[in-house]
């Protein structure tokens, strides 16, 4: 199939439906939108433009894996514009022909002999190698060949019309500048190939490759009215191995590495469990003075933790929501106060069922300081460093308010209960006005 250069939205009713937009509707090209003046983070210096500076060469409509691989151009700097037209399959061959874990399974690998292999009560701690732990790691490359997608610099990559999916695909924007993701589904970043990391948490833990989106060592990014979940393979119906969940997914966005100057906003995070994570490391001391991140808009439903976990960053949490639905069983917190890290959580609203309480919400890990105000719990006001401090004083130092700075670059914060309101009614993919 050829690559369409620029959609032609007059092409007629069945296009238009394809991709969401009823006939005769008035659309607005959204791949030359920029982040507007004070939003948040991304809006410091320079601003982020994405690809709005493109020229009309390299603007582009794709359909399936193999369109968009192109007009990534290898991640290349040159400013780009990439509309992502109905569902996107990047578990797929050059001829669009579906590809699952079997396709990409080599050296004779398999799950069964590779827990044969490294069970702890023959293996003991140490870490995976040999025979199985190769040929695990040659079948993870073949597939990260097909899911990997690299973006680069000076480029915006947006959904048309109310229906546009990147499905098992991982998005990584690495050490790229100035790029804008918005009104896009991503779908089930699904690793075929975990491995398994005797020494982690101490029990042990199964490790997965892929975030459905990685900012790593990016700056000047927007992400804007995304929907990201494991739709489609929730791990929690994954079998337990060695005592743990078999995961087959990572993060929803990771922001790590350096990564700094970032927006976003209504967006939706659902049906996970570690959703986004800001800073991978304690001894990641080169973080110090980025991973500034703005989180604005923003509904958390159904995430057991990691909304966000936040190292060494300054990170403004305003307006989201959280929901925690009546079945959660594993629900382990939302913001997590990691080492050096400076959250300001202002005018958020939390919704949980009757045994998930306001203690509940937030955990440290090294963390010092967090500053909250105008937060709600089921409705009513909660002042979530007095409730974490009295809770934890036996087991954990308490936290100051005092972050070290003020935000300033933000929209209109609204109260928590009509944020609550406008979230559930306005993020996510396809909800842009």
């Amino acid at each position: 199939m050829t690559m369409h250069r620029v959609l032609q939205l007059t092409a007629g009713v069945g296009l238009l439906a394809v991709l969401g937009t009823p006939a005769g509707a008035e659309t607005r090209d959204l791949g030359r939108d920029t982040l507007p003046a004070n939003d948040g983070w991304a809006a410091y210096g320079t601003g982020t433009t994405g690809g709005a500076a493109a020229d009309d060469a390299h603007v582009y409509t794709v359909t399936d894996r193999a369109e968009l691989v192109r007009a990534l151009d290898g991640g290349s700097d040159t400013p780009k514009i990439i509309k992502i037209a109905g569902t996107i399959d990047a578990n797929t061959d050059d001829d669009g022909d579906r590809l699952d874990c079997a396709d990409y399974t080599t050296g004779g690998y398999s799950t069964k002999k590779y827990l044969a292999a490294y069970d702890p009560r023959t293996w003991g701690a140490a870490k995976p190698s040999g025979p199985q732990e190769e040929a695990r790691q040659a079948s993870a490359a073949k597939q990260a060949e097909r899911v990997v997608l690299p973006v680069g610099s000076n480029t915006t990559i947006v959904g048309l019309g109310s229906k546009a999916v990147l499905k098992g695909g991982s998005l990584q924007v690495s050490d790229a500048d100035n790029v804008i993701i918005r009104n896009l589904e991503l779908r089930d970043a699904y690793d075929c190939f975990p491995v398994w990391q005797p020494n982690t948490g101490g029990l042990g833990d199964w490790k997965t490759a892929y975030d459905t989106l990685w900012l790593r060592g990016a700056t000047h990014v927007w992400v804007d009215h995304v929907t990201a979940s494991d739709k489609g393979h929730p791990d929690e119906k994954e079998p337990t191995y060695f005592g743990r969940n078999y995961l087959r997914h990572d993060g929803l966005l990771d922001i790590t590495g350096g990564s700094d100057l970032v927006t976003v906003s209504w967006s939706r995070f659902a049906d996970h469990d570690k959703a986004m994570l800001i800073g991978n490391g304690d001894t990641a001391v080169g973080d110090r003075g980025k991973l500034r991140v703005t989180l604005h808009h923003n509904e958390f439903e159904s995430v057991v933790q990691r909304a966000p976990r936040v190292r060494f960053g300054q990170v403004h949490l305003y307006n989201n929501r959280y929901v925690v639905p009546e079945d959660a069983h594993d629900y382990r917190y939302s913001v997590g106060v990691s080492t050096e890290s400076a959250i300001h959580a202002q005018n958020n609203a939390f919704t949980t069922p009757g045994h998930v309480e306001a203690a509940d919400l937030v955990k440290s890990w090294n963390g010092t300081a967090l500053h909250t105000s105008g937060n709600v719990f089921n409705g009513y006001p909660v002042d979530l460093l007095t409730i974490y401090n009295a809770y934890n004083s036996a087991s954990e130092r308490d936290l100051t308010a005092d972050v070290g700075w003020t935000p300033t670059l933000h929209t209109k914060i609204d109260s928590a209960a009509t944020a609550d309101r406008e979230v559930a009614r306005g993020a996510g993919a396809g909800r842009i006005p």
